[in-house]
């Protein structure tokens, strides 16, 4: 459905985009790069995963660690409360009395959490729901589900870098400039490209005078940038998060946010290969602005910013 979309909207440079993306990645932006943190130094044993849900009874900065009493785990232990090592993100994000979900990973006598959410029942009901009306949507547009410039952005609610639930309507009053981008990508001139342009027109756009700017960054891979990992991508890089969210949620919401916003991304043979689009959307949520590939110009959006 997606490669149909692109050829009945005319959009054949994309297409000519992708297959260059192909060649550049073929190479890399591999499912199995090294996690860092407290993966990293078990990576050479066997692991061993395990899904786990709990709450956490106790944040542990000194040891970088959680305390969490978590449900029986099958196959592993029954429930109790034990202390687990965890990322310097997602430990900046939890809080003591927060439900989570995660996976326990052992490695060895090594016992540590990765892929950590939220797990409150109204933050995953709200994120769920939107995921699925927003299903509904892109199966009902259909052939048409790529927005054009000049139609609306369409409604979304995902997590960001602190674990807060943040729908699209946060944004309305507000101009939004927006891309896709994951934290694992090595190729130089995409993703890391695209973010650097992205902090770029932050700053040019304070000192232009622009004050109602709010940047958003979609993550194309939920699976592994989890909240915390997006945290942990944003203050690796000095990124001013004030008007500055990195967003994860559902796959399948993902999945049709893709569609919607016309960027192709897959993993084929462990490897992610993607295209790139940057959007600007005013402050009545209607698309006004889109350039393709990570080249694009900062003044020229700085500019349209000023305009709108």
């Amino acid at each position: 459905m997606m490669q149909s979309q692109f050829w009945q909207s005319g959009r054949i440079r994309q297409r000519l985009l992708w297959a260059g993306i192909v060649l550049a990645v073929s190479a890399a932006c591999s499912r199995t790069e090294k996690r860092s943190g407290v993966a990293a130094e078990s990576r050479s044993l066997a692991e061993q995963r395990y899904p786990l849900r709990g709450e956490i009874v106790a944040v542990n900065p000194d040891r970088k660690s959680l305390t969490v009493s978590h449900e029986d785990i099958p196959g592993l232990m029954p429930a109790m409360t034990m202390e687990f090592r965890v990322s310097d993100g997602d430990l900046a994000i939890v809080k003591s009395g927060e439900r989570i979900r995660a996976e326990l990973v052992r490695a060895g006598d090594d016992f540590h959490l990765e892929k950590i959410w939220p797990d409150d029942t109204g933050s995953a009901s709200r994120v769920a729901a939107a995921a699925g009306a927003l299903r509904q949507d892109t199966i009902t547009r259909g052939a048409k589900a790529y927005r054009e410039v000049g139609e609306n952005l369409p409604d979304f609610a995902l997590y960001d870098q602190d674990g807060r639930v943040v729908p699209a309507g946060r944004f309305r009053g507000r101009q939004i400039m927006l891309n896709f981008i994951y934290t694992r990508c090595p190729i130089a001139n995409m993703c890391p490209a695209a973010t650097l342009r992205m902090m770029a027109v932050q700053q040019q756009a304070r000192a232009a005078g622009v004050t109602n700017l709010e940047l958003i960054s979609i993550t194309l891979d939920p699976a592994y940038d989890t909240p915390g990992t997006l945290k942990e991508y944003a203050a690796g890089r000095g990124i001013d998060t004030g008007n500055f969210s990195f967003l994860t949620g559902p796959e399948a919401a993902i999945r049709d946010l893709l569609t919607q916003f016309g960027v192709i991304a897959e993993f084929k043979d462990g490897l992610l290969k993607h295209t790139l689009a940057t959007l600007l959307i005013n402050e009545q949520g209607r698309i006004v602005h889109r350039a393709d590939g990570s080249e694009w110009s900062v003044g020229e959006f700085v500019e349209k910013m000023r305009k709108e």
